[in-house]
């Protein structure tokens, strides 16, 4: 299983390789955006700045897009996660993926920001990702910026205000908190999304001609 893990300088990739291989897939970085027209996954990972993801320029950005064309599932993680959506107010020249709609904003400020530390999820809907993880179990966040409450949000967390910490369109999933700093719960995360990689890749071994 190609799982292809995107390096665009603001991510501890060491720490999400760690806990994807707890999980049962050790992923690889791509060097250039051809090397995703095999992959089985992509994650998009990072912390920091919104802007940082402008580092993903106009040939990574088709080459994500075409891959969830294909039906190739998309995993977002902490500012991965906000760069699926149109753009975040942390970074108004700064455009998103635009896979899922809307606009990340400020968490309030009668909250301690950075949000750090540990916080429990509510579980709006079903989904895969979340399979065996029950409500209320604790995830380990740390972020300013947070998504918007729309119809592709699956769990919540709040922090001075609702906001999304799952989301999901079909392939296209993304967490606001890091699962691989996350205990038992984030390992059942990341194992989830694998099999949900394996069932794409069932799918699309199927359709073939």
């Amino acid at each position: 299983m190609y799982v292809a893990l995107i390096d665009y300088g603001a991510g501890n990739l060491t720490s999400v390789r760690k806990g994807f291989a707890a999980a049962g897939a050790v992923p690889q970085t791509p060097v250039n955006p051809d090397d995703l027209s095999s992959a089985d996954a992509i994650v998009v990972p990072g912390v920091g700045h919104f802007a940082a993801t402008s580092t993903l320029d106009e040939h990574w950005l088709d080459a994500i897009v075409a891959a969830v064309e294909r039906g190739v599932p998309l995993l977002g993680i902490c500012l991965g996660l906000q760069w699926l959506f149109d753009g975040s107010d942390e970074a108004p020249g700064c455009r998103g993926l635009g896979a899922l709609t809307g606009q990340c904003v400020r968490l309030p400020d009668t909250v301690k920001i950075p949000h750090v530390g540990w916080n429990s999820l509510s579980i709006v809907r079903p989904s895969p990702l979340l399979s065996g993880v029950p409500a209320g179990a604790q995830m380990y966040f740390t972020h300013s910026y947070a998504a918007p409450l729309t119809d592709a949000c699956v769990a919540t967390a709040m922090h001075g205000a609702t906001f999304a910490a799952v989301v999901q369109r079909d392939r296209v999933v993304g967490v606001q908190f890091h699962p691989e700093k996350s205990g038992d719960h984030g390992v059942r995360l990341l194992a989830n999304f694998l099999e949900m990689v394996r069932a794409a890749r069932q799918t699309m071994v199927t359709v073939r001609p």
